[in-house]
C-alpha cells in the first residue's frame, strides 16, 4: 500500500529570500537613511531640472534696484549686491556641488576598487606596499594639498576632482580590502583556484562582484567630501572660477554681509549642510543594509 504525502507548503515568511531583500528589509528601517535618501533624489531632480524650477538666468543682473534686498515672494532667498535671484544662484551651485561630488566619487573607486582588490587577495609585500600608500595620503590634509595645488594651478574643475579623487580613494580601498580578504578564503574561491584559474580571473569574476555592497557604499560616503572639498576651496577663492555659481563661492562673498544681510550667507550654508548632511545619513544606511554580518530577521 502506497501512501502519498501532502506537499508541505511553505509560508511566504519563511521561503528563502535574495540577500538583497534582506538587505533593502534593513534600509527601509532607518528611517533616517529613508529621509536622507529622499532629500538626496530632490537635490539631484532639482540640480537636473534647474531651467524648469526658475527661468532667471543665475548670472544675469536683472535686479540691481533691489540689490541686497530680503527674502521676499518675488525673490524667495532674496537678491545678492550684484542684483542677481540668490534662490536661482541656490539651485544652479546645487549643479555645481553634485557634479563634482559624483565624478570625485566615480574617480575614486575607479582607483580604490583595483587596489584594495590586490591588497587583500595577495596580501603580503603587495598589502604592505598599498597599505603605506593609504598611510602617506591619509597623513597630509587634503585641503593643504588642495590649496597648494590650487595656487600652481589656479583653481578650476579639473584641480577639485584631481585632489577629491586623490584622496577619495582611501576609503574605498579600505573597504574593497577587507571585504576581498574575507572573501579570498571562502570555498566558491578556492574552487576556483584548484581549477586553475588565474589571480586576475578570481578577483574579477568573484571577488570584486561580491564586494560591490562596499563598492557601493565607498561611492556614496566619497560623495560629501568631494563636496566639502569644492566648498572649502571655492569659499577660499581658488575653486570654481565666478561667475559660476557655487555654495562656497556665495558663503565667501556673504561673509561680508552676514551682520545686515544675513540670507547671504544662511542660505548657501544650510544647503550645503543639508546636501552633505543627506548624504552622509544616506550612505550610513546603505552600509548598515548592505553589511554582511548583519542576519536578515
Amino acid at each position: 500500500m502506497t501512501v502519498e504525502l501532502a506537499p508541505v507548503v511553505v509560508p511566504p515568511a519563511y521561503r528563502q529570500r535574495n540577500p538583497l531583500w534582506f538587505a533593502w528589509q534593513r534600509f527601509i528601517g532607518n528611517k533616517a537613511a529613508i529621509v536622507a535618501g529622499t532629500i538626496l533624489l530632490l537635490l539631484i531632480l532639482m540640480a537636473i531640472f534647474a531651467p524648469l524650477i526658475t527661468p532667471s538666468n543665475p548670472d544675469a543682473q536683472s535686479f540691481l534696484t533691489e540689490a541686497l534686498a530680503f527674502p521676499s515672494a518675488q525673490h524667495w532667498f532674496g537678491v545678492d549686491n550684484l542684483g542677481r535671484d540668490f534662490y536661482t544662484r541656490i539651485i544652479y551651485g546645487s549643479r555645481v556641488s553634485l557634479t563634482i561630488g559624483f565624478t570625485a566619487a566615480l574617480f575614486s573607486i575607479l582607483i580604490g576598487i583595483p587596489l584594495g582588490a590586490l591588497a587583500g587577495y595577495f596580501g603580503g609585500k603587495t598589502d604592505w606596499f598599498i597599505m603605506r600608500v593609504i598611510e602617506l595620503f591619509s597623513v597630509v590634509p587634503p585641503l593643504l594639498a588642495a590649496m597648494l595645488l590650487g595656487a600652481l594651478t589656479r583653481g578650476g574643475y579639473f584641480t577639485i576632482l584631481l585632489i577629491a579623487a586623490l584622496f577619495g580613494w582611501v576609503q574605498v580601498c579600505l573597504l574593497v580590502r577587507a571585504q576581498v580578504k574575507a572573501l579570498r578564503e571562502k570555498e566558491f574561491v578556492r574552487a576556483a583556484q584548484a581549477l586553475g584559474a588565474s589571480p586576475w580571473y578570481i578577483i574579477r569574476r568573484h571577488l570584486i562582484p561580491n564586494s560591490i555592497s562596499s563598492i557601493i557604499v565607498g561611492f556614496v560616503l566619497a560623495i560629501p567630501l568631494a563636496m566639502m572639498l569644492e566648498a572649502s576651496l571655492s569659499f577660499l577663492g581658488i575653486g570654481v572660477p565666478p561667475p559660476t555659481p557655487t555654495w562656497g563661492q556665495m558663503i565667501n562673498e556673504g561673509i561680508d554681509f552676514m551682520f545686515f544681510y544675513w540670507h547671504l550667507a544662511v542660505f548657501p550654508t544650510a544647503a550645503l549642510a543639508i546636501t552633505v548632511l543627506a548624504t552622509t545619513l544616506f550612505g550610513d544606511g546603505l552600509r548598515d543594509a548592505l553589511d554582511p554580518t548583519l542576519k536578515g530577521r
